[in-house]
């Protein structure tokens, strides 16, 4: 709350002496005390107020309370003051006194509701006193010391610290001071605090430190908890402008003139402008009777409600807004929105005030323009918030007791928000195909109109539409009234009846609607109204569901001869916009809570521990044995069980798997004991049974909401109790049809009540992923819980094999099953080995040709999963590798892992198996060699070492493919690998195989192959005299580099050919000529070669190039040389080199410097 260091302001009504003027009000006085007279405020019915406040036990007090404070404590709850002078002529003092004395807020429960945020407890009730106890753990340590912080706490704390002083009670005001404790680092402070009152609520408050904000200060909490809880120690005096009526004239100066006196530095301008003003006859101020009181109440026409400070409501609403979801705002707005409905629960009009300024705050937030403009979406979590904006005006207008006339305002308000182009749809881009509040839309020509012409509904539409809702239905009426209404004779059973064959009252409506009455009872603060609709409801629903089960019965075979379905609601209850479900399920929990909430303290303090339920004696509605929390728990299964279409659009969908994962969660909560199983078994074999009405119907629609989340939940409360039925309803529920091209289609002849929907597209799912996930979570927990049962193994492989269209996801199960199978504490479960194993082969075959960058990954994944089954598995998947991998895949990773010494030892092999396996290994690498020849032939001679007639066949397999399909980098590789084998001559063959393939230009001088053609260079003058002769003219033809082929060159002069040359004949030990084939063929290669990249330099060099070009022609020299007439060769080059490039006049000048 702004609460500013300065006066209240002043009265709106004016009081005068009596018989001063037409405008006086009738008799003021009787008696009663002389001028100045005080009195505290209790009086001599002290005991009797403290037991009414609760600070005693009505058996301790000591005399009955008077009429007199009866009477003045209903007046004072309920009329204005005024109206109090003008229906009495006379008000005796003492009357007045105790009307001004009870007029003061006597509950706690306001204080704290307008300094602090709702902890978690719905119903805080007045504290005697007392800072509540921190709750336990380091967590709630901090909740705790949190909850210390709120201005409420504080005010509590400085309360009983003594700190509240100079309690003063006039009239309608109160005022004090509380005095601030010093802190380390501030000094003691005094802060003047003054309030004023009217029937029963503080409507302004002022204080001197400051304090901005949306709460009262600690220190209007404490001085109000001080006359609430210490109503005998505050002096009581009445409006100031009844001691002044008893003052004559000289007592009346001397009031005026000391009061100038104390404060004349303060009042003394005011003072002199007021007596101008006063002495002027044509003044203003004289031409009204009477003057303003601010202690004298209120006036007939003033508003009685609680001060808010709507300023600082719209500023704090505008501070979160801007922080965009940062520093915790998307919470405090959150809390903002709880204050809205514990406002509404006491019945404030504050609520729908405080949510019209925060409202206003959202329609004038700049972002919503910007992201429309830039055709971008909100954040989820402020598009939850706009949600429980909606939400919350639907509670307001549905408010049952709220005037015509205010529902008019918030309809006109509603309305213009509605119209504001930016205002958000209700379900992002789409939605303005769901039918209305009321399932009321014309089915004329304008219910067949383009969706996209018709205006979309925005998060106010429903509210709009809940203003034309009232609750003047007498059955409507009888039922939130009464726990006694019913119809025994009522025999009409047509699907309106409005009793069912027990002569209990249903309620037929759109079933969001129903549920919103519910909600908005509830919020109003109508529990036990609310609990009753709830209970009509649910019956209702109960009732339908066995009459669907009959009529789906009666059309069964005629449908799934057909394998059609429908789905009998689009608007499905279970992420709807109103939360229909979730508003019955709360409801009906709420009335089997165990809580003590005795005090605000105790209330608070147990917050942090989860809530307990029990199952409270049985209702009136409901069978033998049921209760509160058994209709919750059945509601919650009916609504998440519901077929329905997946609505349009990303929020829509995720609103949809984020409401049942939120309901699914509450249900945990609760431990299931024998009753609430019988509940379940009910839900499952319905569900199972009751056709298009079911979202575990035996055909379900390609497009409705999958059942996977609420399965699990199912098969894991099922299982313990009724196993069979828990895989049933399991298993069932594995489909995912929208991926299915076969999915049934829409029913056309559709039967009574069910709505058809028919596919015109492949719908866009974008929690499709999600929704996978899921499916996967499912069909693991049966994996699970299957281990050791074999048939059911079986069947829950079928499932996933049929259902399930992730790789990745199958191949989550894969591992899943293979972990479970082999857990430390237990041998290895076989059966659940291979069904890990089978898992794993539907992968291989399913990324066999797609890209899957976790392809590599699961290969060597299938192989261990396979070494566990055993040598068979092995065997079997190198047999069969063309189907599960590639040539790559099976030679590099599935026959080398499986021919590895480690794989060996772990099966125990002996050697019959061992050259089983060696001997599949070999086939499989030969068969890949011949497929993939560039990517396999390696592996495969490798594979293929230890037997000679594999190894010879995968040799001929690379010479067959070294002329067409190979690189020269693949055959320098195998050639490496062959040499190291020692085989020298077919490396020498595979590597002038590969110089054939090879092409390196004059610029290449650090391409990666230089390393392999020196290598076979120096094979092959290892080798011998004939075999460098034969690789030279290949060098020679392939290699137009100057430096690497002068590397070449001087390699070769160095030492000789090889001692041992081909057929073991001896060489005789001299080097080679350069004069002589081969190596002159080289030499002038070589020579030929340097000649051409000068000139080719030359074309396009740079000075900056110039002394790296110098050295290039020293090492050209150094080659020209190695000829018999290089020196000449050398000197007519670079005079060649003069005369054409003369231009270049700075490098010839270099060139010259150099050579002359």
């Amino acid at each position: 709350m702004a609460e500013r260091g300065q006066l209240p302001p002043a009265a709106k009504r004016l009081c005068c002496r009596p018989g001063y003027g037409s405008g006086c009000r009738p008799g003021q006085r009787a008696g009663g005390a002389g001028p100045g007279s005080g009195a505290l405020c209790a009086g001599p019915s002290s005991a009797a107020a403290a037991a009414a406040l609760g600070l005693l036990p009505l058996g301790k007090t000591q005399s009955p309370e008077s009429l007199l404070d009866i009477a003045a404590r209903k007046v004072a709850e309920k009329w204005p003051f005024q109206r109090v002078e003008e229906r009495f002529e006379r008000i005796p003092e003492p009357v007045q006194r105790r009307i001004v004395y009870w007029s003061f807020p006597r509950s706690e429960r306001e204080i704290c509701m307008y300094s602090s945020f709702n902890t978690g407890a719905e119903d805080p009730a007045a504290a005697p006193g007392g800072a509540a106890t921190a709750p336990g753990g380091a967590a709630d340590a901090v909740a705790a010391a949190d909850e210390n912080r709120l201005p409420f706490r504080r005010g509590i704390a400085l309360l009983d610290g003594g700190c509240v002083d100079n309690v003063l009670q006039v009239g309608f005001h109160l005022s004090g001071t509380v005095t601030e404790p010093a802190m380390q680092s501030e000094p003691e402070t005094v802060c003047n605090v003054a309030i004023s009152f009217d029937r029963c609520k503080i409507t302004s408050v002022t204080c001197s430190c400051g304090n901005k904000d949306i709460f009262y200060c600690a220190h209007v909490v404490a001085l109000s908890l001080y006359r609430i809880r210490k109503p005998d120690q505050v002096k009581l005096h009445l409006p100031i402008s009844e001691t002044l009526f008893q003052m004559n004239r000289d007592q009346l100066q001397k009031f005026v003139q000391y009061l100038i006196t104390v404060h004349h530095t303060e009042v003394l301008p005011t003072a002199q402008k007021l007596a101008d003003e006063i002495l002027s006859q044509n003044s203003e101020i004289n031409q009204v009777h009477g003057a303003p009181d601010p202690t004298a109440g209120a006036s007939i026409d003033d508003e009685n409600c609680w001060h808010l400070d709507e300023e600082q409501v719209q500023e704090q609403v505008k501070l979160f807004l801007s922080q965009g979801g940062y520093h915790g705002s998307g919470k405090q707005l959150n809390l903002l929105f709880a204050k809205v409905r514990e406002m509404l629960k006491m019945r404030d009009s504050n609520g729908a005030r405080m949510l019209t300024l925060i409202t206003e705050q959202f329609m004038a937030d700049p972002r919503l323009s910007l992201w429309r403009q830039q055709g971008t979406t909100m954040t989820d979590k402020y598009r939850q918030l706009w949600d429980e904006l909606g939400a919350l005006w639907m509670c307001i207008v549905l408010n049952p007791h709220c005037k015509l006339e205010q529902k008019a305002s918030w309809l006109k308000q509603l309305k213009k928000w509605n119209s504001v182009d930016v205002c958000p749809w209700e379900d992002g881009n789409h939605g303005n195909e769901l039918p209305n509040l009321t399932n009321a839309l014309p089915q004329g020509a304008n219910a067949n109109q383009d969706s996209s012409n018709r205006p979309h509904r925005t998060v106010f539409t429903r509210a709009i539409e809940a203003c034309d809702l009232h609750w003047q239905d007498s059955h409507l009426q009888h039922i939130i009234s009464s726990d006694l209404y019913t119809n025994y004779c009522y025999h009409d059973d047509t699907e309106n009846s409005l009793f069912d064959s027990h002569g209990w009252p249903l309620w037929h409506e759109h079933v969001p609607t129903a549920c919103a009455r519910v909600d908005a009872l509830r919020s109003h603060g109508y529990p036990r109204e609310a609990l009753r609709l709830a209970i009509a409801i649910v019956n209702t629903l109960r009732r339908q569901q066995q009459k669907q089960l009959e009529m789906f019965r009666a059309q069964k075979k005629e449908l799934l001869h057909r394998g059609v379905t429908s789905i009998t609601n689009l608007e499905g209850w279970v992420g709807h916009p109103l939360d229909p479900v979730g508003t019955l399920f709360s409801s009906l929990m709420e009335a089997c809570r165990v809580d003590d909430e005795s005090t605000l303290e105790a209330s608070w303090s147990a917050c942090s521990q989860p809530p307990v339920y029990q199952h409270l004696p049985a209702h009136k509605f409901l069978e033998e044995g049921e209760s509160y929390l058994t209709l919750a728990v059945e509601v919650a299964l009916i609504g998440l069980g519901q077929q329905r279409i997946m609505p349009d659009g990303l929020y829509a969908q995720e609103k949809v798997c984020r409401n049942e994962e939120q309901l699914i969660s509450k249900l945990q909560e609760i431990e299931l004991d024998d009753t609430l199983v019988k509940i379940f078994r009910k839900q499952a074999v319905f569900l199972l049974e009751a056709g298009p009405y079911s979202g575990l119907g035996e055909v379900v629609h390609r497009e409705s909401v999958p059942m996977h989340t609420f399965a699990k939940y199912l098969f894991t409360s099922l299982l313990p109790h009724d196993a069979e039925l828990a895989y049933k309803t399991a298993l069932r529920a594995m489909r995912l049809l929208v991926l299915e091209s076969t999915a049934p289609s829409g029913d056309i002849s559709r039967p009574h009540h069910i709505a058809s929907v028919v596919p015109n597209r492949y719908p866009r799912w974008f929690t499709l992923s999600h929704i996978e996930s899921q499916q996967c979570e499912l069909a693991s927990t049966m994996l699970t819980a299957a281990k050791g049962d074999v048939r059911r193994l079986e069947t829950v492989l079928e499932s996933i094999q049929k259902n399930i269209h992730s790789s990745s996801h199958i191949f989550k199960l894969a591992q899943d099953a293979f972990k479970i199978a082999t857990l430390m504490d237990s041998l290895p479960d076989i059966t659940l080995l291979k069904v890990s194993l089978e898992l794993g082969l539907q992968v291989m075959r399913m990324t066999l040709s797609t890209l899957n960058w976790r392809r590599r990954e699961m290969v060597r994944w299938l192989v261990t999963c396979a070494t566990e089954v055993g040598v068979y598995a092995l065997d079997s998947i190198m047999q069969n590798w063309f189907t599960l991998f590639t040539p790559t895949e099976a030679t590099s990773i599935v026959a080398t892992t499986v021919m590895s010494n480690s794989t060996i030892v772990r099966l125990h092999l002996d050697c019959h198996q061992q050259e089983k396996l060696a001997g599949s290994a070999r086939t499989l690498a030969l068969q890949c060699a011949m497929k993939d020849p560039q990517n396999c032939a390696l592996s495969a001679l490798t594979l293929c070492e230890k037997d000679h007639i594999a190894f010879e066949t995968a040799y001929q397999i690379v010479l067959d493919a070294a002329t067409t399909g190979m690189s020269y980098s693949q055959l320098f590789t195998i050639a490496r690998y062959m040499e190291h084998r020692g085989y020298p001559m077919r490396a020498y063959k595979l590597a002038t195989l590969a110089m054939t393939h090879l092409n390196l230009s004059y610029n290449q001088d650090t391409h990666p192959a230089i390393n392999d053609v020196l290598w076979a260079c120096a094979l092959s003058h290892s080798l011998g005299k004939n075999e460098l002769a034969a690789i030279i003219p290949l060098v020679v033809k392939s290699v137009k580099c100057a430096t690497v082929l002068s590397d070449i060159l001087r390699r070769c002069t160095l030492t000789t050919p090889g001692m041992v040359g081909l057929h073991g004949r001896r060489n005789s030990g001299k080097l080679m000529s350069l004069d002589k084939a081969p190596l002159r063929q080289l030499l002038d290669a070589t020579i030929g070669a340097y000649i051409n990249t000068t000139h080719s330099r030359l074309t396009h060099i740079s000075p900056r190039h110039y002394s790296e070009f110098i050295e290039f022609l020293s090492k050209a020299r150094e080659t020209f040389l190695m000829a018999h007439d290089g020196h000449i060769q050398f000197t007519q080059f670079i005079d060649n080199l003069k005369q054409i490039y003369k231009g270049k006049k700075k490098l010839m000048m270099l060139v010259r410097e150099r050579f002359g």
